[in-house]
């Protein structure tokens, strides 16, 4: 049985993304967001933005806090280093295994050897902790090893490390201080790049790698800004991850998100730290790296078939695709359609907001910050999850071909002044490195659909009001 109540000690801050109205009674973020209603009471526990857990009461509201996304967890209190076992699935990589084990200190490691063509070897690690080996015969695949290590293991903890990774300083403290919430699953940290610069596209890679969820800690949730987290490195409660029994054998790719999803419904809590950061050796010759994308993009079709109507390309509101549709047009009457439509937006928003101050200009700014999110949510799926649709439609088609490449464009270079503190990639580079990174997921995506007799991980997704 499951106990949901906070320790005392555990603190929670609000989100600074988060906005407070009415004496810090309304709040507005999260992810995904939302508007929450908080009793006087509350709101005065709160404060400056900042509650400690002293009581029922303030366990409640701090648990409150946490599941709608408008805080962040605090906590003070942390399981012994010496409750997690470091679990290591191996498949032809000993070289990167050595390098892993070198890193660990004082760490209890379990080696799932998936079948290598040459049994793995540990050498002598005096003081460094004890190193079991299990062997599959034949390749089973990453999640059934994981699945052994996990079985293996006897500690309250363990952490998922792939032969790959080399973790840096500090990383499990600062994971393991989030499961003095009981109802915590999972942690994940950031995942960096291991080689920043060694040429182009690894300067690509450490700023858009697939793996990297980016530098803001988050819940994670499956319609959230982060709705999963790679399982190249991941801290777990053991006993959470065998009721659920443990990863999907059957999956070959996404077993990762599957096990966040599932771990999910189950009301279990998952949480990214990008302040624990495990380093990742990419993949930075082109012909592995367009593979490995590829291969990453034909996982959507299976997690359709398993999870219905979570898996989307594409999440925006009916208004943001009208509005959107009218204004590229490019007509007179199309661009007064688009006008119609956000102003309708705004008359159905400001009753949202009616309890507030000065609610019309609320409701502008959260129009404005959508609608705009919107349209870089189709231009990324137009390039990305659609582009065979986008192609097409750019063959038959000069006016959509200028919007097309004008979007691209526009898409690309936005991207890299995102990011363009992070990488040194100069935006040309970039952009080519970005477009192709969508071609390559996308074209794994039309495979598996294609393999899958399957057309849900395409269908988009319509938020409900």
């Amino acid at each position: 049985m499951r106990h949901d109540r906070l320790p005392d000690g555990f603190g929670v801050r609000i989100d600074p993304r988060v906005r407070a109205f009415s004496g810090g009674r309304i709040l507005i973020g999260g992810s995904p967001a939302r508007m929450l209603r908080l009793a006087p009471e509350a709101a005065e526990l709160i404060g400056d933005g900042y509650l400690e857990v002293t009581d029922s009461k303030s366990a409640i509201v701090a648990r409150r806090l946490l599941d709608s996304g408008v805080a962040n967890p605090r906590p003070r209190l942390l399981p012994s280093p010496d409750e997690v076992t470091v679990v290591i699935p191996l498949y032809n990589n000993a070289d990167g295994l050595l390098r892993l084990l070198g890193s660990l200190r004082g760490h209890n490691v379990i080696v799932v050897d998936d079948g290598s063509d040459e049994p793995v070897r540990i050498p002598p690690r005096p003081g460094r902790g004890q190193v079991t080996v299990l062997r599959h015969e034949r390749p089973l695949g990453p999640a059934a090893a994981r699945n052994a290590g996990l079985r293996a293991a006897s500690t309250g903890f363990v952490a998922f490390l792939d032969s790959d990774v080399v973790p840096r300083s500090g990383w499990l403290e600062v994971m393991l201080g989030h499961f003095s919430d009981p109802q915590v699953a999972l942690v994940a940290p950031r995942i960096v790049a291991l080689d920043k610069a060694s040429n182009a596209l690894a300067r690509y890679e450490h700023t858009r790698s697939s793996l990297d969820l980016g530098r803001r800690e988050s819940a994670v949730h499956a319609r959230g800004v982060v709705s999963y987290v790679p399982s190249a490195a991941l801290l777990a409660r053991r006993a959470a991850l065998l009721s659920e029994g443990g990863f999907d054998e059957s999956m070959q790719v996404a077993e990762d998100v599957d096990l966040c999803w599932r771990l999910e419904r189950a009301g279990w809590r998952l949480r990214y730290e990008p302040a624990a950061h495990v380093a990742h050796d990419h993949r930075v010759a082109f012909r592995a790296w367009f593979a490995r994308k590829l291969f990453y993009g034909t996982g959507a079709a299976p997690l359709g078939k398993r999870h219905a109507g979570m898996v989307s390309p594409l999440s925006v509101p009916t208004w943001t695709v009208l509005a959107s549709l009218l204004f590229a047009t490019l007509s007179k009457w199309g661009v007064f359609g688009g006008l119609i439509t956000l102003v309708t937006a705004l008359v159905r928003m400001r009753r949202v907001f009616a309890e507030l101050d000065n609610p019309t200009r609320i409701a502008a700014v959260y129009l404005a910050r959508g609608f705009f999110a919107g349209i870089w949510r189709l231009t990324s799926a137009m390039c990305r999850d659609y582009w065979p649709v986008t192609l097409l439609a750019v063959l038959l088609s000069g006016r959509i071909r200028k919007l097309a490449v004008t979007m691209a464009l526009a898409d690309g270079l936005a991207d890299w002044f995102t990011h363009r503190d992070s990488g040194g990639l100069d935006p040309l580079r970039y952009v080519a490195y970005k477009r192709v990174d969508d071609v390559a997921y996308g074209s794994g995506l039309w495979l598996g659909v294609i393999r899958a007799r399957s057309f849900e991980a395409l269908k988009p997704h319509v938020p409900r009001r």
